[in-house]
């Protein structure tokens, strides 16, 4: 009999909804305290989980998830800089 393997689930610092790690992107902050999108999953560096749409992104903004998962303040430009990525994966 074949073993089941077991889905890693994360959740989205925006809608709270716990969701299979492959269908969320990636956020990371590296040693230096640069935020970054990791569509891959494998950056080095503190990551939290967000649902490919903007609106989980201004979610996240509005509830302070990205602050809380990163323990630190995250600025204004990030969330900018994070929607314009976040065009890149919307699919048309």
């Amino acid at each position: 009999m074949l073993k089941k393997r077991k889905i890693p689930l994360r959740k989205c610092t925006g809608c709270q909804e716990m969701k299979n790690k492959k269908e969320l992107i990636r956020i990371v902050r590296s040693e230096d305290g640069t935020f970054s999108l990791d569509p891959v999953g494998k950056k080095p560096g503190r990551g939290a989980y967000i649902c490919p749409n903007p609106d989980c992104l201004n979610k996240a903004e509005k509830s302070k998830g990205l602050e809380r998962s990163f323990k630190s303040a995250v600025p204004s430009e990030v969330y900018e800089s994070l929607r314009e990525e976040l065009k890149a994966y919307e699919k048309p």
